[in-house]
């Protein structure tokens, strides 16, 4: 198996949709001119998972790495920008506060300015945090413009989409097919392993047909044929942190303008999300079925939803979780088929870049290492536990009455997201550990939103007066507002420069 030099000659992707064309991009794009094949083998009879894909700004280097030219992928996908994630009734009902893209301004004598917000609001009144942040300064007036073309403070944001996740899809296959990757259409039966190596050999689809190779990645889905089924790799259950198990999903007609942001909508067993597309929006419903049914939970949607739905709702069933091992064997699973996280902050399409090009840093020989399947694990699973802590952290200090909440609430933590929290209560920072997904900006948007502020913060806030203080944090915060201002509307941007042909 594999050439003569121990080097992989075929690489088998099993799935296709977002995970598997993205997987086959991104291996001819780095592997060109190789003796390696790349073959997917992908079902048309099998659909792809969701109406619409929110992403977070970490996809514009998988852009930038296939030469991906930023206003045709817009325009191929009907896509819209993104700034970040509002907020709505999170914590208690009423309560309003966004996560940008963005931080909230340069450290001012060392430290971030949310040390100095927290001081100021314990002294009397002062703006929202998030006017500090120059994504919710553009996104609160439905505008946009590239950080490539602000200047100074206001350019300190980053930027990400929202998609047609089959088109997205469809886009990959154009730009993997153009570089030599062979797609085989077929339903996959079986993964047959050797016996002596207990490595799969090859692939068994309908018809009796067989497809051999070297390496295996695992694109199948919730159903991971080949890392769950025949390498029988177990699943991490994080439900008990994680109750919401079930998600209805719906498209909608255009209503309004474009919104350079993605909203979730807390509700009574879970939360609403709405993503603008160019003609039409995407919306969905994430709920634990313990609280509520689902005839119960779609009539939720349905009442929530902006312009006319436009198909019947489907229903999709998970467990929160991941797999135990990521690579096992010569198989590396990528996307659902090695783990799923509800997508409060739209991780999904993050997971299934960074676990690509963690292939290509431990790219394994035909005869696999332990130690680079050892560390590819290692990594992966300190990943997913980084994003798992993130999305307990948005339920757990719920001011909310419903049943739900009220268990979230009260239930016990994962260590490493108990200790954060505790350090969070005492000063007002946030420690961060190996493979951190999202930065303190992040945790404070989130905590300081919602209301969930510590008791203390640093001392070294009392070298400066209050009353040279708080001049300098308006500045910066009508800076950002005026900078706002100037940036052409969200809609406006697109139909210069990147409108999908059936919004034309």
């Amino acid at each position: 198996m594999g050439g003569p030099d121990g080097q992989i000659t075929r690489f088998v992707i099993a799935g296709g949709g977002s995970a598997g064309w993205i997987t086959a991009a991104v291996l001819a794009r780095i592997l060109p001119g190789t003796a390696a094949s790349i073959t997917l083998v992908e079902s048309e009879d099998i659909g792809i998972i969701g109406v619409g894909e929110a992403t977070v700004p970490l996809i514009g280097q998988l852009n930038a790495l296939l030469g991906i030219h930023e206003p045709d992928f817009v325009a191929a996908t009907n896509g819209t920008f993104k700034l970040g994630i509002e907020f709505v009734d999170w914590g208690e009902k009423g309560n309003h506060h966004f996560h940008g893209f963005g931080d909230f301004g340069d450290n001012i004598a060392g430290l971030p300015p949310h040390q100095y917000w927290l001081r100021l609001q314990e002294k009397g009144p002062i703006a929202p945090l998030g006017e500090w942040s120059m994504p919710w300064a553009a996104a609160r007036r439905d505008r946009f413009a590239p950080p490539q073309a602000m200047k100074g403070e206001a350019a300190q944001f980053r930027h990400a989409y929202h998609f047609d996740a089959a088109l997205y899809a469809a886009y990959l296959r154009r730009i993997a097919e153009a570089s030599d990757v062979t797609r085989v259409e077929g339903r996959i039966h079986e993964a047959v392993r050797d016996r002596e190596t207990g490595l799969v050999s090859h692939l068994l689809l309908d018809g009796g047909r067989s497809i051999e190779g070297d390496v295996f990645i695992d694109c199948t889905g919730f159903a991971s044929l080949l890392l769950g089924q025949a390498m029988n790799v177990p699943f991490r259950d994080w439900s008990a942190w994680l109750p919401c198990d079930r998600a209805a999903a719906v498209p909608s007609s255009r209503s309004g303008r474009l919104t350079p942001f993605t909203r979730s909508t807390a509700r009574s067993a879970g939360w609403q999300w709405r993503i603008p597309l160019q003609t039409r929006t995407g919306n969905g419903h994430v709920y634990a079925s313990r609280f509520i049914s689902d005839d119960e939970a779609v009539a939720q949607l349905l009442t929530g939803i902006d312009g006319e739905p436009l198909a019947e709702p489907r229903l999709l069933h998970f467990t929160p979780g991941c797999r135990e091992r990521f690579w096992e064997g010569n198989v590396i699973g990528i996307g659902l088929a090695a783990g799923f996280l509800e997508p409060l902050e739209s991780t999904a399409i993050q997971l299934i870049q960074t676990g690509v090009l963690r292939i290509l840093d431990f790219l394994p020989k035909a005869h696999p290492d332990p130690a680079l399947a050892a560390e590819y694990n290692r990594q992966t699973a300190l990943e997913y536990e980084r994003i798992r802590d993130f999305i307990i952290a948005h339920y757990c200090r719920s001011r909310r009455n419903e049943p739900l909440w009220r268990e979230v609430a009260t239930m016990d933590l994962p260590d490493t997201l108990a200790h954060k929290l505790a350090v969070w209560d005492a000063c007002g920072s946030i420690p961060l550990y190996d493979l951190e997904s999202h930065q303190e900006p992040s945790w404070v948007s989130i905590l300081v939103g919602q209301g969930v502020l510590p008791h203390s913060h640093n001392p070294r806030i009392r070298m400066i007066p209050e009353e040279q203080l708080r001049p300098v944090m308006e500045q910066r915060r009508q800076f950002l507002a005026q900078a706002a201002e100037r940036m052409p509307m969200h809609d406006y941007f697109i139909s210069r420069t990147c409108a999908a042909p059936q919004a034309a």
